[in-house]
């Protein structure tokens, strides 16, 4: 939704980006999720990078 300067703010960019990565972001939530109390660095590392891909891609796009 553009401002009255006719900018999208960054956080509309950001949410408009995310709603379209719900897929990827499931799934690294699951993984996050599935062993939470024992994370440790990297253990998510595949399903992050793919929701992140997903992020910037549809964030070029706004």
């Amino acid at each position: 939704m553009p401002t009255l300067s006719g900018r999208t703010r960054p956080i509309e960019k950001f949410a408009a980006a995310a709603a379209k990565c719900s897929v990827e972001a499931s799934a690294y939530g699951k993984c996050i999720v599935a062993d939470y109390q024992s994370t440790y660095h990297d253990m998510c590392a595949k399903e992050f990078l793919r929701l992140k891909d997903c992020y910037l891609r549809h964030a070029k796009k706004s």
